[in-house]
């Protein structure tokens, strides 16, 4: 097959030259490729390669390979395939051709025993012998776990290098241990294999056009920068890389090696190197790069365990007890956040603190690299009148904007206070001005700003590079070595402590602030349980009353530990109704009490299974589901809008149908409730939330209601005795097949009826929350002080 698509692109025009002018044969040969990291950014990064390159004289095939056998491996790999795009500045007639070329040049290999290896040695001998081609080099690219280099590394090394006079390319990608000692050995068993200049270590921040033109930008700007590149001017560094998602599905490599390991060793360390080392003559020397990157790790101070912070986002440790099948007391101590302080013992950089942070579930997504400046003038006139960038008053600072954020892509940001920037013509574009943006508290008119004229994937980037054989945008042995000797010591001395809990997203608020005072670096504020009710006791200063009310479990405390309770309950529930049969159908009542239980379910319970819920509605108010009195709006405001329930599994209750609101002539009790009996097993649902009135009445059902309080009916139209006064509701006779009910009561408001309650038997036509009675069921009481003591 590939003999063939070679002998069609010879002939048929995309290679013209190709038999005549051949800079000879390159094979890659793709690890994994059927693997996460192949899928979102290899097979795109090789196939952009041959787009760039079909015409430069080399022909080339393309093997993906994997442990899996050839023809479900085969179809994997092609189902990726088939979806590659091209660059948008490529034609679409030749992405069609190029893509074709691409598909016909790649196929599938087992590769699991040296037999394997040997076959595909073999399969490229073959192909270059009937071809009369030239071998130039071979790549292959470990996209597969550390723990199976050695093997593979044998595997090449015996049966399958290229000939004599061609170039091999190893690709590795990270961890590259996980230690010092770990790196060390990982290093030993990889160079009884290779020579140091066929490896090619990724860290694929390196790629990052941002984080790849800190370098040429200093050299570039040596004018303006040499005189304040320094600790006299530079206030401090800051490098950062936020996360929104959580680790959840990488939980096991994340309680290996944890956020200081995934990012700060790596990515933000080699950040920290390009801004920190003396330039060299010869910045495109990778050998002079290294030997400077070399020095600055010597003068790196190494930091002591005061000088990080740690943090642990609140939903990691179920996440982990899931995945991982721990058991429930299990504690897990690994970082999910962390930064860390770091100095540099040099003329230039003495005293000016480097702050390095990541982690995950925070506010944004973003990566960056901050150099703020000192500035001590002061300006009489006010701000307002001052001409945008001539002030300079205002901040000064230089910011590689590495991605995403409200700037949405790579940048250059210079204040304009500084200096007017030397930018690289053709490869960097000054941005026109944002009105509505501002950065850093600064407006982007206070900037000039440079974006790449052409963006680029990293890995595309670095597959290049791997091809024209540029060593400058790799990590060595030496390089990593050297990293890990500076970064294991605070590593073992921080095994011990205990992360900071942070609740993720845009609740964290300003727990994770950071405040650096010499050497040392801690959390701005203290521990959050001792910032709530400084004036008098705090919710943990109680216990949780478990007690009975009406011959039931009640559960009472002050508001945020009773809300907490409940959230924690409805979460255990879920977790039992999707062991037990898949999935869990959880009702919810509106009114003002639940929008606190909505917001902790969406900020605090990430090990939520949302994907196997359906949320359907108690009762509804007769207004369409947009307005603002609808259960519905305030129910996706402060829940739904923030957690991943499945389009399908979200029940609003049918109230406005064929443009009119609740007539019965729709019919749309009678749909809600159809809907509940193909869904619901038994239609018994297994989490009802209900709350209570002043009046007695819980759902929609109201004293002396005419329907709902008994008979076949689920799902019935009422009247409330305020407006909106046309509902939908649950009848009561649907609520009591619930596996699970529970009453929120709370409030000052509610303590009249809380004592009347306590006091009557099961009278339903007088008081409707009497008539809850599950009859396989159970019901609990969840009241916070106000509501049961007044």
């Amino acid at each position: 097959m590939l003999r063939a698509a070679l002998c069609a692109i010879f002939l048929f025009g995309a290679l013209p030259s190709l038999a005549k002018e051949s800079r000879g044969h390159v094979s890659v040969v793709l690890l994994g490729a059927t693997g996460d990291l192949a899928k979102k950014y290899l097979w795109e990064g090789l196939f952009h390669l041959y787009l760039d390159q079909v015409s430069s004289g080399h022909s080339f095939t393309f093997h993906g390979a994997a442990l899996t056998a050839h023809e479900p491996g085969q179809r994997l790999m092609f189902e990726v395939l088939k979806k590659l795009a091209c660059p948008s500045d490529v034609s679409p007639d030749r992405c069609a051709v190029v893509k074709d070329q691409f598909l016909k040049l790649s196929q599938y290999h087992q590769l699991q025993t040296s037999e394997n290896y040997t076959a595909l040695n073999r399969e490229i001998e073959t192909l270059l012998q009937q071809e009369g081609l030239e071998e130039a080099g071979r790549i292959f690219y470990f996209s597969v776990p550390p723990f199976a280099y050695a093997e593979i590394a044998r595997h090449i090394n015996g049966s399958c290098r290229p000939r004599p006079g061609a170039w091999l390319r190893v690709v590795l990608e990270k961890p590259f241990g996980h230690d010092l000692k770990s790196a060390q050995q990982l290093a030993i068993e990889l160079r009884t294999f290779f020579q140091e200049e066929e490896m090619y270590r990724v860290d694929h921040y390196l790629g990052k056009q941002a984080v790849a033109h800190i370098l040429p930008f200093r050299d570039q700007n040596r004018r303006f920068l040499d005189p304040i590149w320094n600790r006299h001017h530079v206030e401090r560094v800051e490098i950062v890389l936020k996360e929104t998602l959580d680790a959840k599905g990488r939980t096991s490599f994340y309680e290996q090696y944890g956020v200081i390991r995934d990012v700060l060793q790596n990515h933000l360390t080699e950040v920290l190197l390009y801004l920190a080392m003396e330039l060299p003559a010869n910045i495109s020397s990778a050998e002079e790069v290294l030997r400077r990157k070399l020095q600055t790790f010597k003068a790196l101070q190494g930091p002591e365990s005061t000088s990080a912070v740690l943090g642990q986002y609140q939903a990691y440790a179920s996440q982990v007890r899931e995945e991982l099948q721990k058991a429930q007391e299990y504690v897990s101590t690994t970082p999910t956040f962390a930064g860390v302080l770091i100095q540099l013992d040099s003329l230039r950089w003495e005293g000016v603190p480097f702050l390095l942070t990541s982690g995950k579930a925070l506010d944004e997504r973003v990566g960056y690299v901050r150099v703020l400046f000192k500035n001590r003038a002061y300006c009489t006139q006010r701000e307002s009148l001052r001409e945008a960038g001539q002030s300079q008053c205002g901040a000064k600072q230089i910011i590689f904007h590495i991605g995403h954020g409200e700037l949405r892509c790579p940048a250059v940001l210079i204040s304009r206070n500084l200096f007017k920037p030397i930018m690289p013509e053709g490869s960097w574009k000054e941005v026109a001005d944002r009105p509505q943006l501002r950065l850093f508290g600064l407006p982007l008119s206070d900037y000039y700003v440079y974006s790449p004229v052409k963006e680029r994937e990293a890995y595309s980037v670095l597959i290049s590079s791997i091809y024209h054989g540029r060593k400058d945008s790799f990590i060595t042995t030496e390089n990593l070595l050297a990293s890990w000797e500076f970064w294991t010591p605070l590593l073992d001395s921080l095994t011990q402590q205990a992360p900071r809990l942070y609740p993720g997203g845009v609740e964290n608020q300003h727990l994770l602030d950071l405040e650096m005072v010499g050497r040392e670096l801690s959390f701005m504020l203290e521990e959050p349980a001792e910032l709530l009710h400084a004036d008098r006791q705090t919710p943990d200063d109680y216990r949780t009353i478990q007690a009975k009310f009406r011959q039931s479990p009640l559960v009472s405390a002050w508001p945020e530990e009773l809300i907490a309770q409940l959230a924690s309950d409805i979460e255990t529930a879920a977790a039992q109704a999707v062991a037990r049969c898949g999935e869990f159908h959880l009702a919810l009542s509106g009114g003002s009490s639940p929008v606190v239980l909505f917001q902790r379910l969406a900020t605090h319970h990430y090990g939520f299974p949302w994907r196997r819920t359906h949320v359907w509605l108690v009762d509804e108010r007769c207004v369409p589901l947009a307005d603002p009195e609808s259960n519905f709006r305030s129910l996706h405001d402060h829940l739904l809008q923030h957690v991943r329930v499945p389009y399908l599994h979200v029940h609003p209750m049918p109230v406005h149908l064929n443009r009119r609101l609740c007539v019965e002539e729709d019919r749309g009790p009678e749909l809600y409730a159809k809907e509940i009996a193909a869904l619901v097993t038994n239609a018994s649902l297994d989490f009802v939330l209900l709350g209570l009135g002043s009046d007695g009445h819980t759902a929609s059902l109201f004293p002396r209601s005419s329907s709902g309080l008994e008979g076949a009916q689920t799902v019935v139209l009422t009247e409330s005795p305020v407006k909106p006064h046309q509902r939908m509701s649950l009848s009561l006779p649907l609520i009591n097949r619930a596996r699970q009910v529970a009453v929120l009561v709370m409030g000052k408001g509610k303590h009249e009826i809380t004592t009347q309650i306590s006091r009557v038997g099961q009278e339903p036509r007088k008081w409707p929350i009497s008539g809850v009675n599950p009859s396989s069921g159970q019901l609990v009481w969840y009241m916070d002080y106000d509501a049961l003591l007044g």
